[in-house]
């Protein structure tokens, strides 16, 4: 499955499954079904978004030291692909929105 999301700013934006579904529930969204961020919800999920990669990069970052500590390997950072890397072009999307005052939807 594949989620497109839709605004009148921006061309879609399609993702994978596990992509768009782990978006969709960081911002408290259904992924389900059809749905809307509205314009006047969209700064409050640029803001989720923005704190999730932090917490994702935080937590990269302790299990990183933890392997470390035990001598284990650590991934290259140019081995994984990041929640960051994720939702850039989403997040790109909603300041888009943002910036014209118009929903972004999916499912519909």
């Amino acid at each position: 499955m594949l989620y497109r999301f839709k605004s009148r700013a921006t061309s879609d934006l399609v993702m994978l499954e596990a992509s768009g579904r782990r978006v969709l529930e960081i911002l408290g969204k259904d992924p389900a079904g059809p749905g809307v961020i509205t314009a006047a919800q969209l700064a409050a999920a640029v803001v989720a978004l923005q704190d999730a990669v932090r917490a994702d990069e935080a937590e990269r970052e302790r299990l990183a030291r933890e392997a470390q500590a035990r001598d284990e390997a650590v991934p290259e950072p140019a081995e994984q692909v990041t929640l960051r890397m994720r939702t850039a072009p989403f997040i790109d999307m909603l300041q888009h929105a943002m910036n014209e005052d118009v929903d972004v939807v999916w499912g519909v």
